[in-house]
């Protein structure tokens, strides 16, 4: 590579990281300005409320900015007025007293709850593919009418549906980061509907599903088909975000939450994808009955006791065995397995107790899926991964074509990630890739990979080696223990490393503070008292 080229690559990589750190804090400082404004409403029934504007501003900005378009083309014959100019590039039409304007003008108004209801209802009316989608209940006494206009006026001052916000997805990434706050406030129901998106991108990268049939049969907010970047750029269509996804990809969902499931479609509505998620329950009702996906991804709940299972004995899907009625797990996995195409791949979540239960109907299924050739890796994760639950999990990838038949690949991750809160932990892009990277490079086969074993982390184990274990499958049976590092730094050197960065973590805490406040003040309205801690004065300046 030239140096021309090597330093436009640097400079590329940097305007991307610069991007994505300014991105990461206007997402942290919307949240707060946003949650401040929630009051005792529980964030369950504050989601749809925050989500349902967002999603009004996107569309109602991206009608805007076509308009504009429109009505400098008035010589040329152009009808700012016909719905048809919008549909036409793939952007909802919005009648006028739909549009962000018209609520914001209206905002301090006793009315405007009713008058965002009407907004939602008029979109609905003239946007066939959102029928029956956005939240209606703005109007009910309950909702504090003077800070839902306080927040239609911060939501004011984002501009998330122009073609430059489109093109860099601005709202998708809003709309995401709020879900996962959202789940976080909600802790076990928040795992409902959001799957984190370093487990997304994890299950994405592996499969690399860019054509034919995707499926998730529990899909949530549709995390899966929307959470990898790379998955988006090749795939998402319409909006105005310039047709960018490929003729030869379909999408299939089921949701059987209804709330849930109009989180899905707004979710895929913002990025212009298209797909058919229905509602439902896979188990009782399985909307895509002779779907055959040529890839599945999927978190389904955990260990759900209460499934029905006593009325699907016979059920042509447990081909590997008859799950228990008191555990769905291996339903779950006996239904992926159905609907996966002669060449499909599937990779989902489940909980850590399906690698290796000895109860009779679950180790049963498990062998039979070893024996015939489906289990292609297990990985397995931390904890505190998931908003719905603190125990580990793991990651379970299957294939019906699979590169080395005679041998599951066991990873073990259980110590990777950091702690992002007191109750959460993410796992770090490096972290991501080397799972990845393990994955495909063990694909390749023993002659074209340089795939190796590494103690404590990754084996690449024989049938023979699996039966001897009993068809046990977790990770840790035969990854072995890793060489424990020494450590030769001095407990005070410790202390006194560790203390300085509680301090700064600490002093930008109290920075962020001021400057929520100050952005809450010029917005019209105070949280109350402004106090100054001890490091930041008043003009947001580092204190000696």
């Amino acid at each position: 590579m030239s140096t021309k080229l090597r330093d436009a690559a640097k400079a590329g990589n940097a305007k991307v990281a610069g991007d994505q750190e300014m991105m990461s804090e206007y997402q942290v400082k919307l949240w707060q300005m946003a949650n401040a404004l929630r009051g005792s409403m529980d964030a369950a029934e504050y989601k749809h409320v925050v989500l349902g504007l967002l999603f009004l501003k996107y569309i109602s900005d991206a009608f805007e900015e076509r308009r504009e378009v429109l009505e400098s083309e008035l010589d040329e014959g152009a009808d700012p007025e016909d719905p048809d100019e919008y549909r036409g590039e793939n952007i909802f039409w919005v009648p006028s007293d739909a549009r962000w304007a018209h609520l914001s003008a209206n905002a301090r108004q006793p009315t405007i709850g009713q008058n965002v209801d009407d907004a939602m209802i008029a979109i609905e009316r003239e946007n066939k593919s959102l029928q029956g989608t956005l939240p209606k209940n703005y109007g009910r006494s309950g909702l504090n009418k003077k800070r839902l206009g306080q927040l239609i006026d911060v939501i004011s001052n984002i501009r998330v549906g122009g073609e430059e916000a489109r093109s860099r997805d601005i709202l998708g990434r809003v709309y995401e980061y709020f879900l996962s706050q959202f789940a976080s406030a909600e802790g076990k129901r928040g795992g409902e509907f959001y799957t984190p998106r370093s487990i997304v991108q994890i299950l994405v990268e592996m499969l690399e599903p860019y054509q034919g049939r995707v499926y998730d049969p529990c899909c949530g907010s549709s995390g899966m088909f929307v959470q990898s970047i790379e998955f988006i750029d090749a795939h998402a269509t319409g909006n105005g975000n310039g047709g960018k996804a490929r003729d030869n990809i379909s999408i299939y969902g089921q949701e059987s939450n209804p709330t849930t499931l109009r989180l899905a479609k707004m979710n895929l509505a913002i990025r212009g994808i298209e797909g058919q998620i229905a509602q439902g329950d896979s188990f009782h009702n399985d909307q895509h009955p002779d779907l055959k996906a040529d890839f599945i991804l999927a978190n389904p709940p955990f260990n759900i006791s209460n499934w029905g299972g006593e009325r699907l004995i016979e059920d042509k899907r447990w081909k590997y065995g008859v799950p228990p009625a008191s555990n769905a797990n291996f339903a779950w996995v006996q239904h992926i397995v159905h609907h996966l195409s002669p060449g499909g791949t599937a990779g989902f979540v489940l909980a850590n107790g399906s690698m290796s239960s000895g109860q009779k109907n679950e180790a049963d299924i498990r062998k039979n899926l070893i024996e015939n050739g489906l289990v292609d890796c297990m990985v397995a994760l931390p904890g505190q991964l998931f908003y719905s639950t603190q125990i580990p999990a793991c990651l379970w990838f299957l294939s019906r074509e699979r590169k080395r038949p005679e041998e599951v690949l066991f990873i073990d991750a259980r110590k990777f990630g950091r702690m992002v809160s007191r109750a959460h932990r993410e796992l770090t892009g490096d972290e991501i890739i080397r799972i990845t990277r393990t994955y495909h490079s063990w694909q390749k086969g023993r002659k074209a990979s340089d795939y190796e074993d590494v103690l404590g982390f990754c084996k690449s184990a024989t049938l023979e080696e699996i039966r001897k274990h009993g068809h046990v499958l977790t990770p840790g049976r035969y990854v072995g223990v890793e060489p424990e590092e020494e450590d030769d730094e001095l407990f005070e050197d410790k202390m006194k490393h560790l203390v300085s960065e509680l301090k700064e973590q600490q002093q930008e805490g109290r920075r962020l503070d001021v400057e929520i406040r100050a952005n809450l003040d010029m917005l019209g309205f105070s949280l109350g008292e402004k106090t100054y801690d001890i490091g930041i004065d008043e003009n947001n300046r580092e204190m000696d």
